[in-house]
């Protein structure tokens, strides 16, 4: 994790989640509009092409990790028992309770660092632009894997290092337009610039690779969408 030590990575773990929990409490009002706003809705197809890769298999549980307002659960469409939204920000649940097509979904209060559901449990999860506000990304890969059954497979879709050709104009945006325009939107100072900081302090496609693998996943892949602005990681528990 050497690559990665930041100052940023370096506050503690307490303080920096308070400080995410308080900045989604203040932003889910606007969260879905804002994802439009600042990716051109290119979020909508990143997702879809998530979801087009989850709705591949089928069982009792799927469990979308940090789930929020349940655009991803809401359009699962796999033969699950139960479609489980697991979030630490209440505020964003109780909005994506007010969007249609939720009733199949159930809510789960919880963080991705001790997810409150049995071992073995799960047989399909995913996590869209969650993962990188763990405060351990070790710990939580290991309560994904803890929480899939032997043959589960995950999916977490997540910002990544886009291709040289786009880099230096993706960054000019991230670091000076998305924030001031985030920030503007959603009447809180700093939200934005602390998701941009996140996004540019998150390990790249080949390090996220070898944690999961790390944690005992098997057949560890990627996908790079839109020359890399953000990347599909897909893997395997096999005991």
């Amino acid at each position: 994790m050497k690559n990665i030590d930041t100052n940023f990575y370096k506050v503690q773990s307490n303080e920096r989640r308070d400080r995410i929990h308080c900045i989604f409490s203040n932003i889910a009002w606007r969260y879905d509009l804002i994802n439009d706003l600042i990716s051109f809705g290119l979020h909508r197809l990143w997702k879809w092409r998530l979801i087009k890769k989850a709705n591949i298999y089928s069982g009792k549980i799927f469990l979308d990790l940090a789930g929020g307002t349940g655009d991803v659960a809401s359009k699962i469409i796999g033969s699950y028992s139960q479609v489980v939204v697991c979030d630490s920000s209440l505020k964003m649940m109780k909005y994506g309770q007010q969007r249609p097509n939720t009733d199949h979904i159930s809510w789960l209060a919880g963080e991705g660092e001790a997810i409150p559901l049995a071992d073995d449990s799960v047989d399909t999860l995913t996590i869209s632009f969650g993962i990188r506000n763990m405060t351990n990304l070790e710990i939580a890969i290991s309560e994904m894997y803890r929480v899939l059954k032997s043959g589960g497979h995950f999916f977490c879709l997540e910002f990544s290092k886009p291709h040289w050709l786009i880099r230096n104009p993706y960054n000019f945006f991230s670091i000076f337009i998305i924030p001031r325009f985030g920030n503007w939107i959603t009447k809180t100072p700093g939200a934005y610039t602390y998701l941009i900081d996140s996004i540019r302090c998150f390990p790249n496609q080949d390090v996220m690779v070898k944690l999961f693998r790390q944690a005992g996943f098997n057949d560890v892949q990627y996908y790079n969408l839109s020359l890399g602005i953000v990347c599909i990681h897909t893997g395997t528990k096999i005991l």
